[in-house]
Order: C-alpha cells, then structure tokens, then sequence
C-alpha cells in the first residue's frame, strides 16, 4: 500500500505565499524550523513560555501548540521578517537598550511587541507588561526589554 501525500497546506509566511506538503497535525513550530525558520524556539511545547511566539493573521500565538491546520489559508509572521534592511525598529531598539542576555526569550519578546505595538502604537508600561505576560525571560532584562518597546513605539510613531 502507498502512504498518500498530505494536501497541500497554503499560508503566506513573512509576505510570501507558501504551499507545505506537511502532515495538518504537526505543530507551527516545527514545520517552521523544517522549513529554515529557525528564530522561533523551542522552549517549553506547552504554549506557556513564549519563546516559540510568531504572529498569526496579526496576533501573537504561541507556535508550539498551533497546529498547521490552523494556520491554512492564513498570514504568519516570524522574527526573520523583522531582520530587514534597514531592521526593523523594534530590532533596533532591543539593540540599543541592550535588552536581553542569554537571548533565548527575545525573538518571542519581539513578535508579542510587534503584535502589540500594531494594535495598539502608544501602549503604557502596564500595556507592554500585560502583552509580554506569556513570555518568560529568567535573565532578568524585564525593565530594558519594556524599555526597548517604548523607544520602539517612539520610533515607529515618528515614521
């Protein structure tokens, strides 16, 4: 007997239209890393850590616990996609507060701001807390990461 291919899964990832032969039930982060996109981690597999966090149709998800079928037809967005040239502010701005120190957490840390700072371009302190409160960092770079998505929100408005 000959094990058929999957259909087809559709998505546009980081602008571009995508067409993955993938079993539906593999979860968003692994086919992302089969596919090269290797800025999401793999930290927890429960969707409680945030280090595996892309944006979806705009919102910040949690790619370990999406599974692909979710995801058909839809826009996913990935931290490779803030690398541009020139990067993008929150890059930036992550860079110059020097907000991070093992790294790990912050390519999550930068989607779930990217998706916070396009709904909402001028967010309080307590807004970037409460967007960031399903990413867990242990290095202890809380006030220089909120700091960064501030000076962020200050770049992106003066665009």
């Amino acid at each position: 007997m000959v094990a058929s291919m999957p259909d087809p899964i559709d998505i546009e990832l980081n602008g571009s239209a995508c067409q993955w032969s993938l079993d539906e039930n593999l979860s968003l982060l692994e086919a992302l890393r089969q596919q090269g996109c290797l800025g999401a981690r793999f930290g927890c597999g429960l969707g409680q850590c945030g280090a595996c966090t892309v944006q979806l149709g705009g919102n910040a998800v949690q790619s370990c616990d999406t599974r692909l079928w979710q995801v058909r037809g839809k826009s996913v967005v990935t931290v490779e996609a803030l690398h541009s040239q020139p990067p993008h502010p929150l890059v930036q701005a992550f860079e110059e507060e020097q907000a991070g120190q093992c790294g790990y957490c912050l390519t999550g840390m930068l989607m779930s701001a990217k998706a916070l700072l396009e709904h909402n371009p001028d967010p309080t302190d307590l807004e970037i807390r409460q967007a960031l409160d399903g990413n867990l960092c242990r290095c202890g770079s809380h006030l220089r990461i909120v700091r960064a998505i501030r000076r962020a929100a200050d770049a992106l408005r003066a665009r």
